[in-house]
């Protein structure tokens, strides 16, 4: 599906606020509440737009330790294998395959450096891991919630 510039703007106001109205949204790229709902309806259907979400802050939960994790898998382990795998945990907060040494890539999400530890140890314990390596997170730099959002850039 290709996008104009509405529907850009469209996607670019719902990541912003979600919650706005059909007519707040129209307001701002110039068109009635019940246009912007049919393009919303749209992208929603050919699956550009995924569904619609809270963004919460893992501190205000007690997640306060966060981590990525290098996954160094035995043999032919298969992606597939490693999400079965790493999806059983709820402290994994995403997961990727990626280049180099390493055959995957776990963001951990903790109460606290203990509660990681025992994250790591289930997570060390699977049959097919054969080390892994961690980093804990200081400080978040940047996180950008509209970083999907279309830009007149791509």
């Amino acid at each position: 599906m290709s996008l104009d510039d509405i529907d850009a703007r469209i996607i670019t106001a719902l990541i912003k606020d979600a919650r706005a109205s059909y007519a707040v949204i129209g307001n701002e790229v110039g068109l009635s509440a019940p246009a912007v709902k049919r393009r919303v309806d749209r992208l929603r259907a050919s699956g550009a737009i995924t569904g619609f979400s809270a963004r919460v802050d893992p501190a205000a939960l007690g997640w306060t330790t966060e981590a990525y994790v290098e996954l160094f898998c035995s043999g032919r382990t298969t992606p597939d294998v490693i999400a079965a795998a790493v999806r059983g945990y709820p402290e994994v907060a995403d997961a990727c395959t990626v280049t180099g040494e390493a055959d995957a890539l776990v963001h951990i999400r903790a109460a606290d450096v203990r509660h990681f530890e025992q994250v790591m140890e289930r997570i060390g314990a699977e049959p097919f891991v054969v080390r892994t390596r961690s980093v804990i997170v200081l400080s978040r730099l940047i996180e950008r919630a509209d970083s999907f959002a279309p830009s007149e850039h791509a």
